[in-house]
């Protein structure tokens, strides 16, 4: 005769990941009379954002996800609050 079996020890579930927040549609939009030109944003999101011969900023096209990171960060380190995304039908 065996001895009885004890149940296994309960295992901690792992709550489920929640999915990245996606920019789908989101814009990056510049402030042109607030930008004085710096740069920043060029530096932080080159595969959006290209400076013209004085410096100021020129955005190609809408926020791919995987570039939101880079996106947050350019606006968050703009000195003249001079960037923002526009999210969907805003």
């Amino acid at each position: 005769m065996s001895a009885p079996r004890r149940p296994a020890p309960a295992r901690e579930v792992a709550p489920r990941a929640v999915p990245p927040r996606t920019l789908r549609g989101a814009r990056l939009k510049v402030d042109m009379i607030a930008c004085d030109g710096r740069g920043l944003c060029a530096e932080v999101l080159p595969e959006l954002v290209t400076l013209d011969d004085w410096g100021f900023p020129i955005v190609t096209g809408a926020v791919p996800p995987w570039l939101e990171d880079q996106a947050d960060e350019a606006v968050r380190l703009c000195p003249k609050l001079a960037l923002r995304l526009e999210r969907g039908g805003r």
